[in-house]
Order: structure tokens, then C-alpha cells, then sequence
């Protein structure tokens, strides 16, 4: 991974040395440590691909203006995001994330994005479609991503073990509602290779909220969505307050869609919901176990 991580990038990122230079014989005296070039760090090198694409023009202002709520930086750091992986964005709609996902992952990874097929309702088919001419109109940012298209009710994201991430975000309680959870998780399950990452942000219900009583409200129990991955195989790696919204008081009268972005209910009280940002969210981290810890599924 460090050969492909240290090559250099169309996204105008620096080329680093891959190895350091030659040392000359050994002649008795230690070699001066100013002559030698650090290596840079996987962590590091992402970091600095994440600062260019997040700036990058491609990008719609909207979008852009979104940052501040939706933290993507810390949150593909927290799952471990690399340049040189094979990611899966589930239902990416229009494309928030595919902005910042494909063209990282452009020159040494692969961008797939997997949408419901066939697109049902008006809204799908727009997302799909706006999804695909944005791919198609800039092959230098999005020339190797991929769309490809699932049966909700049957879901097939590609190969088994092909996968070195999973993610989704905002979708969780769409399945819920649709009473296909339980199969979506499945199935991330297997496309991921062995050790391989879920990650998953969602609207967050109170601690002691039961999910009959919230889910039509789009927030979700945290424990619900953990046993939804750990039924599936998955193990809990670690959860993150970087989407953490603690204004959202999780009662209004459409539900999560009164906030930003939708604001639902139009002009009315639309000061209020902006004042409280977008909703609260959880942020989990998911491994699927390698061949070895395959018994020793749960979580600590």
C-alpha cells in the first residue's frame, strides 16, 4: 500500500519519495541524520489528499457549506479511509460524498456507487441521473468511478470479498422503514474482504427511545443499528461524537426533515431550525472479522 500511497496524484498533491536515498559505505562515523528524507505516513498522506479534494472546484458551494455540519475529513479519518482503496458509497443520491470519495480515490482506488435499481419514484431517478452526468462530464476527477445498481430487497453490491470499505451515510432508517435492514447489512457483509470496514452515520434517537416509537421520525437507536451490524457478523470497532449535534432536541413535527438541509415545514420557524444546524448523528465503525476471529463476533 505505501508504493501506491506515495505516488503522485492528478488532484495537483505533491509526488513524495518512495524510498530513501541510497546510504554511502560504512566509514566508521554515523550517517548525518540531516541526509536522510522522512517517509511520509499513510495517515499523513491522506490527510493532505483529504485538504485538496475538500477544496477542490469541482465541488458545488452548496455542498461545501455543508462541512461544517457533516465533518467528512474526521469522519473518513475515523474510518480509516486510504487513497488506494475499493469503496462502496451506498445510495450516494445526488452526490455529496461522491465529490469528495471518487476523485480520492481516482488514481490508485476504486469509487463504486451502488443505487437501488431499477429507480421506482421520480426523486431516485433525478439522483441517478444527476449522479451519472456529473461523472461524465469530468472523467479527471471521476473517470474511474463506478455506478452500480442493487434489488433492495435482494442486494448484491459485487464480488464476495471485493470490498475494502463499506459506507453509508443517512440511509439506515430508509431500510428501516422499508423493513430491509437486516438484508442491506447482509450483504455489506459479504462484498467486504476479511478485516474490511462498515461505516455508517445516521440520525440519532435518545438513549432510551424505543424504534417503534421514532423510526417514522428518521432518527434510530443506537443499539439498534449495532445489533443490525452484529447480526449481520460485524463487529463494533469504535463509535465517534464527530457528527455529534447536541441543539437537536429530536421533536419536531416532520420529524428529522424539519432541520437542514430539507426544513420541511418551508418559512415557518425556519430561523429556529437553522439555528440548530442538522441533526444529531452517530458515527459507527464496523469491522468485519478476518478468517482467523470469525467465533469471536460481538461486542466489548
Amino acid at each position: 500500500m505505501a508504493a501506491a500511497l506515495l505516488m503522485g496524484s492528478s488532484i495537483g498533491m505533491p509526488v513524495f519519495a518512495a524510498t530513501q536515498q541510497a546510504q554511502p559505505a560504512a566509514t566508521g562515523a554515523d550517517q548525518p541524520v540531516d541526509d536522510l528524507v522522512p517517509p511520509t505516513s499513510a495517515r499523513d498522506f491522506t490527510a493532505l489528499q483529504l485538504d485538496n479534494v475538500l477544496a477542490g472546484s469541482w465541488r458545488s458551494a452548496a455542498h461545501k457549506a455543508r462541512d461544517t455540519y457533516r465533518h467528512p475529513k474526521e469522519t473518513l479519518q475515523f474510518f480509516g479511509l486510504h487513497p488506494d482503496q475499493t469503496v462502496i458509497e451506498i445510495t450516494p443520491a445526488g452526490g455529496w460524498y461522491a465529490e469528495i470519495l471518487a476523485p480520492l480515490l481516482n488514481d490508485n482506488g476504486h469509487y463504486i456507487g451502488a443505487e437501488n435499481a431499477p429507480a421506482k419514484d421520480a426523486e431516485s431517478r433525478a439522483d441517478d441521473s444527476a449522479l451519472r452526468r456529473k461523472f461524465a462530464a469530468d472523467p479527471g476527477h471521476y473517470g474511474k468511478a463506478r455506478i452500480v445498481q442493487f434489488d433492495p430487497a435482494a442486494p448484491v453490491f459485487g464480488p464476495p470479498g471485493s470490498a475494502d470499505a463499506v459506507l453509508t451515510f443517512r440511509n439506515v432508517h430508509n431500510w428501516v422503514m422499508a423493513n430491509s435492514a437486516p438484508a442491506m447489512f447482509k450483504a455489506f457483509f459479504s462484498v467486504l474482504k476479511p478485516g474490511g470496514v462498515l461505516g455508517v452515520v445516521d440520525h440519532r434517537a435518545a438513549d432510551d427511545a424505543a424504534l417503534e416509537a421514532v423510526k417514522e421520525s428518521g432518527y434510530l437507536p443506537v443499539a439498534y443499528v449495532v445489533k443490525l451490524a452484529t447480526d449481520a457478523g460485524f463487529v463494533l470497532a469504535a463509535s465517534s461524537e464527530v457528527n455529534a449535534n447536541p441543539k437537536d432536541t429530536r421533536d419536531y413535527p416532520k420529524g428529522v426533515w424539519t432541520l437542514p438541509p430539507t426544513l420541511s415545514l418551508g418559512d415557518q420557524d425556519k430561523a429556529r431550525y437553522q439555528a440548530i444546524g442538522e441533526s444529531d448523528r452517530m458515527t459507527l465503525k464496523f469491522v468485519k472479522p478476518e478468517a482467523s476471529a470469525a467465533g469471536t463476533q460481538g461486542i466489548k
